[in-house]
């Protein structure tokens, strides 16, 4: 069996939340979340105080639940070593020993997690390759920018070859191309069958690299799965763009089909937003209409269906029902 096969394998387990619950006194940090994180990129989502910064420690055993368990891979932090093991995390913060390079920033991780000198060189130097640090691999990590400081904790998070990335606001500071280059690695981490879980209150990011979303808000998980089945489950009408240059045309038509609430003309006049109550139901019919009426369509996709709609719609959703 090879490794990206045993990944897959261990991955399949999971992260596993029952009833998961973190309290600060009498400040709600999570409540009662029952939430399983599959193989894959899963972006966790919400504002400042809606939890995710909780949720992230208690997923990296930083701090233990009030109530309720979690189990990584099948293993709960009550088995240290193998918890610990298995799991890379990059904390949103800066902590650095005083005057330490990023050489031995990483190399001091690894033997920590039990390899031998030799391994521990291959694997440190291995890794300032893949987050573009060979360069400064010897000057003081205090004397890093911003970004280089987010890719040597990012370096320091896998490092030791982990299944399960825990990624806390990881591309704060970077610049495109880094970003870029860091994404792609998530994205490669993902396909061998491992579970990202990346935290982010830049939520187009969240869009572009996530397979799934989790949507938390005040301590409580509001949503979480793939973005369309949210979107659906909510009940809000979903915005349609279509261009087309029979767009004058359509726009006249239409109505005629069923679930259509809204249709809007684009200011060029060469495409038109249309809201529709059931979606599904659109596009079938709408895809009938086209052949009937040989309208030519260059493009047509959902224009809001992003985290960032999902999630105020939920917010709202939630407040009004509260």
């Amino acid at each position: 069996m090879n490794q990206a096969e045993t990944a897959k394998m261990k991955a399949a387990a999971g992260i596993a939340l029952h009833d998961l619950s973190k309290f600060y006194g009498d400040v709600l940090g999570v409540n009662r979340i029952n939430l399983t994180i599959e193989a894959g990129i899963t972006g966790l989502v919400g504002p400042n105080g809606s939890g995710k910064s909780t949720l992230m420690n208690l997923l990296a055993g930083i701090v233990k639940p009030t109530r309720g368990t979690l189990e990584v891979l099948g293993v709960s932090a009550s088995n240290p070593e193998s918890f610990y093991g298995q799991l890379g995390y990059c904390t949103q913060y800066d902590f650095f020993p005083v005057g330490i390079n990023g050489y031995d920033f990483i190399r001091n991780t690894l033997l920590i997690h039990g390899y031998n000198k030799a391994t521990a060189k291959a694997l440190t130097l291995q890794v300032l390759q893949q987050v573009d640090l060979m360069e400064a691999a010897m000057r003081p990590v205090e004397a890093y920018s911003k970004g280089m400081r987010q890719r040597i904790k990012l370096a320091q998070a896998i490092a030791h070859k982990p299944d399960v990335l825990i990624l806390d606001e990881p591309l704060n500071g970077l610049d495109p191309m880094a970003r870029a280059q860091i994404i792609a690695l998530f994205q490669e981490f993902a396909d061998s069958g491992k579970i990202v879980l990346i935290s982010s209150q830049i939520l187009h990011e969240v869009d572009l690299i996530s397979d799934r979303v989790v949507l938390l808000n005040s301590g409580y998980l509001v949503a979480e799965g793939d973005l369309n089945n949210i979107q659906s489950e909510t009940g809000e009408p979903m915005r349609i763009f279509i261009r087309s240059g029979d767009a004058k045309k359509i726009a006249a038509k239409v109505f005629d089909l069923e679930h259509v609430v809204e249709a809007q003309l684009h200011y060029d006049g060469q495409g038109l937003f249309v809201r529709s109550s059931d979606a599904d139901a659109f596009f079938l019919s709408f895809n009938q209409q086209v052949i009937n009426q040989g309208w030519s369509i260059e493009a047509i996709g959902a224009a809001d269906e992003t985290v960032e709609a999902v999630y105020q719609h939920l917010i709202v959703e939630t407040q009004v029902t509260t």
